[in-house]
């Protein structure tokens, strides 16, 4: 009775601090589910999560922000599939992620700030960072997770400690590192629907009692699953790939003062891009077009896509007394190709047949578009020098130097569809940028008691872009020069307080910065680049953490809010394939954010999180062009505006409209039961993501705002001494729908992927 007693007053604390929290004016943050520890817990408990949020090794509890941690067999369920880094959207409170490239080119989203451009030289406010390496480029934000010790997302602006581009949060992604003195590994075969065939593994190598290695593969390799029945098509088959990726990590560590990790790694994708797919979207609606067939795909132009890059770092560590020292030293390129069929479809009103057709609702395609993006020249380097303390007294701290060089040209190219073979066209644009940044930075910790622990950081930014942009024709329009250099200070404010030894709450404030963005995608000879100024975030976070049940169950739940001033939206021009940068005067969010998982029984676990995410465009005099096709189809298949007109036809106001792509609602669920049989384990792990509807573009009309998402996925398998057996499906219920569009043309849309099927083995050592 004493410790129901007991354990009922914890909760009933609980639900009063979290009362609390949401009830506070400030605004927070959550921390979520995690596998993660590296702390023994006992039998029946949760492990304790160890993060690097704060560049430094902590316990979740006692880090003031809002942090998700994912790893383990969560990361092995939830990429069975051969699914790449798209798998984590929605696997986290208010995080989404979602491409017009298909397995390249992810964008990602938190608390509804993300960026719809599909330029490849677009920035992003969600920062990536793998091995302690920030991947600023698109193209190196789609590695694939394999071989990863923790995933760590970041939510709220993070511009003290990871600087620039990062005002709505950072991703992280740290790979299992070389262990000196052991030897082991492991390897994974899984088989799945449409000749799918997916193989991982790693080998953990000591070399001497001083060196170890570690080799880490992945292939990812599925058949075509879609058909183009056009005669003379040029790409009769798509949707099938073939993504190779490795990483060779070196681990030396002569002395007990210094270690050093020498990590090299490279990937190597061949595939399709994503379908447009003309004339699906049932017109008034945010329906599927009566008779839509996922296995056809009727187009007259070529579609392929290639991506390489590589990479490698050199993260060396002193230990001194009082001092730890860490130079990180980084170096990315990227070699890209992406050709798809814009329009969707084939033919067009002046070069009939065109469709394809539905019952009806006869396509309409107003000229043809098939166009190819290239990065023919990417490189990155980075470099880094932290100092941090390492004694044991109440303060603590960190300082460091950091700089950031990047060089990169971007081609559009376009194709001549109705030409026999489809050859290459005269006409292209070209765009280079020399990208130069520096920065230093600061944090201080402070115990004021046991219960009260404050902290405080502040970052000095400068940034130089030189870009030139230009378009090939009959004759040469450009180039376009933008010289730009800015500026900015970021800074946070945070503090936890024990209010029992099992509950922290906490509060952050903090800023955030994007620096300035310019895109040069040239259409025309009279095209000219469009620039955004730099943007600003300020955020407010209060929340709570909390072990309960004796640390069988574990509570984190937040509130926040933000503003960003001078926030960079990208518009699309409504009537061409053309992306432009604008700036709004401000956009806000505020929301909740909650996230639940305990040990039911020693045969059941569950992981329960969600959120509320509240954002709003506030520009009284910001308005877009809409439904590109409406002018070019004389109102035939165009969309159904439903926000408030602009000042011209065919334009919207965005004041009061949402962020786009920043669903209000998600949650997800997963659910482990396990039974002892024979010498071994048998178990059922299940896995659901929920995410509400969403604007696909700044303004808003019928059919593209995207419909809500359920999404799940089952794993059934058997586990003995090193082994495992497993089958698995995802998107179990097959729900297919328009997640994305092509507003210029047709009532083109995208569509999510179908459901996967799949046996896999693992045997390790």
């Amino acid at each position: 009775m004493h410790n129901k007693s007991k354990q009922s007053s914890t909760a009933a604390r609980s639900l009063i601090a979290l009362a609390i929290a949401s009830a506070f004016p400030l605004h927070a943050a959550m921390a979520q589910e995690a596998t993660a520890a590296t702390e023994k817990a006992q039998p029946g408990q949760l492990e304790t999560v160890i993060v690097t949020a704060q560049r430094r090794s902590e316990n979740i509890k006692d880090v003031p922000m809002a942090i998700t941690t994912l790893k383990g067999e969560k990361l092995d369920v939830l990429t069975s599939g051969g699914q790449d880094i798209r798998f984590l959207s929605g696997r986290s409170p208010s995080l989404t992620i979602e491409s017009d490239y298909g397995r390249s080119f992810p964008r990602f989203y938190i608390r509804g700030q993300g960026n719809t451009d599909f330029d490849l030289n677009a920035s992003q406010p969600v920062g990536l960072v793998v091995d302690d390496i920030v991947q600023e480029s698109p193209m190196l934000k789609g590695f694939p997770v394999f071989d990863v010790d923790q995933v760590e997302v970041l939510r709220g602006p993070q511009g003290t400690l990871f600087g620039r581009n990062s005002p709505a949060g950072v991703i992280k992604f740290d790979s299992a590192k070389p262990v000196i003195g052991k030897t082991e590994g492991y390897a994974t075969l899984g088989f799945g629907n449409e000749s799918a065939v997916n193989a991982e593994g790693a080998v953990n190598l000591p070399i001497s009692d001083t060196m170890a290695a570690r080799i880490s593969v992945q292939s990812q390799n599925r058949d075509d699953r879609v058909h183009n029945p056009r005669p003379n098509a040029k790409t009769k088959d798509f949707e099938g790939y073939g993504d190779h990726a490795a990483r060779l990590q070196l681990l030396v560590k002569p002395t007990r003062d210094f270690s050093a990790l020498f990590n090299v790694h490279a990937r190597d994708m061949k595939g399709s891009a994503t379908l447009f797919r003309a004339n699906i979207m049932k017109k008034g609606t945010n329906d599927l077009v009566d008779g839509f067939d996922y296995d056809t795909y009727e187009t007259d132009g070529g579609n392929e896509q290639t991506l390489k890059t590589k990479g490698a770092s050199m993260r060396l560590r002193w230990d001194m007394e009082g001092i730890t020292l860490h130079s990180i030293t980084g170096y990315e390129t990227a070699d890209f190709f992406s050709r798809g069929d814009v329009d969707g479809g084939f033919g067009a009103v002046y070069a009939p047949p065109m469709g394809p057709n539905y019952p009806g609702q006869p396509a309409y395609i107003p000229f043809t578009v098939e166009t190819a993006d290239v990065l023919p020249e990417h490189k990155q380097f980075t470099q880094e020098f932290r100092v941090e303390s390492n004694n044991k007294g109440p303060l603590q701290w960190i300082g460091g130097l950091f700089y950031f060089s990047e060089d990169i040209q971007i081609d559009s190219i376009e194709f001549a569809t109705l030409a026999p073979g489809n050859p290459q066209g005269p006409n292209f644009a070209t765009q280079t940028q020399d990208t130069k940044s520096w920065a230093a930075f600061g944090s201080l910790n402070y115990t004021v008691s046991d219960k009260l622990k404050l902290r405080g950081g502040l970052r000095y930014t400068s940034d130089k872009k030189d870009f030139s942009a230009k378009r090939v024709e009959a004759t040469t329009s450009g180039p376009f020069l933008i010289n730009n250099s800015s500026n900015n200070v970021s800074w946070d404010l945070s503090g936890t307080y024990a209010l029992t030894p099992n509950t922290n709450l906490f509060g952050r404030i903090a800023t955030g910065y994007r620096a300035p963005s310019m895109v040069g995608r040239l259409i025309f000879l009279s095209s000219v680049p469009s620039f955004a100024d730099a943007e600003k975030a300020l955020s407010y976070e209060a929340g709570i953490k909390q072990d309960l049940f004796n640390n069988r169950a574990r509570l984190s739940a937040s509130v926040f809010q933000y503003r960003v001033k001078d926030k960079q939206l990208t518009a699309t021009s409504g009537t061409i394939n053309l992306n432009q940068l604008i700036n709004a005067d401000k956009a806000t969010g505020q929301g909740v954010e909650l996230d639940f998982q305990a040990n039911l029984s020693e045969s059941l676990r569950m992981t329960l999180g969600g959120s509320y995410n509240d954002t709003e465009i506030k520009d009284a005099s910001l308005y877009v062009q809409t439904c590109g096709n409406q002018p070019n189809t004389n109102n035939l298949n165009g969309c159904t505006p439903t926000g408030v007109p602009g000042p011209f036809a065919y334009t919207q106001r965005l004041n009061g409209n949402p962020l786009p792509r920043a669903p209000k609602w998600q949650g997800n669920v997963t659910l482990r039961y396990s039974t002892p049989i024979g010498n071994g384990e048998l178990y059922a792990y299940t896995d659901w993501a929920y995410r509400s509807t969403y604007n696909m573009f700044l303004y808003e009309a019928k059919e593209y705002k995207a419909k809500s998402l359920v999404e799940g996925g089952l794993r059934v398998g058997y586990k003995w001494d090193n082994y495992e057996v497993a089958a698995f499906a995802r998107n179990i219920t097959d729900k297919l729908q328009t997640v994305g569009a092509i507003d210029f043309n047709n009532l083109t849309g995208m569509v999510n992927e179908p459901r996967t099927l799949g046996v896999q083995m693992k045997a390790s050592f």
